[in-house]
């Protein structure tokens, strides 16, 4: 199982009124709020990360163990999409990962980004989106966890 994870707008609220707190690694803390939320999507299914963010290709893959074990997330693994040199919109970068997968294990996509609102009905049934402001919530990773624990359907 994998978690495609986007971190702003779903681990940092996107307040613009207020700068995020930063931590030691110089990278900004998760809320509270989304730090049990993702723990409990990842102890109660044994999903994998794939970030999906637009910071993933700024950290090494040693890096993210880091910043997630320093967040209090235990991380089974973590991958990321392959850093986007020609600028696609994260809808497109979803639906290449999906395409040369062909196949992918049961995945969910929790992002804040609302145009993805306009992926394909089969990934769009995958998607939990987050309001921007709020971020990651309990009700939101029990939507994650029935996605990820819903036996896999291929649609022709």
């Amino acid at each position: 199982m994998l978690i495609m994870l986007d971190i702003d707008g779903v681990m940092v609220p996107a307040n613009s009124w207020k700068r995020p707190e930063f931590l030691n690694d110089g990278f900004p803390a998760f809320s509270s709020k989304a730090t049990c939320a993702l723990q409990r999507i990842i102890a109660e299914t044994s999903a994998d990360i794939l970030l999906t963010t637009s910071h993933k290709s700024k950290y090494s893959i040693s890096e993210w163990n880091e910043i997630f074990k320093l967040r209090g997330i235990n991380v089974n693994d973590i991958a990321r999409l392959s850093e986007n040199l020609t600028h696609l919109s994260r809808k497109e970068e979803i639906l290449n990962w999906y395409n040369i997968k062909n196949n992918p294990e049961n995945f969910v996509i929790i992002d804040d980004d609302k145009s993805l609102n306009g992926l394909t009905p089969f990934l769009k049934s995958k998607l939990v989106l987050t309001s921007p402001m709020v971020g990651l919530t309990d009700e939101l990773a029990s939507e994650a966890i029935s996605i990820l624990k819903e036996e896999f359907h291929i649609l022709f």
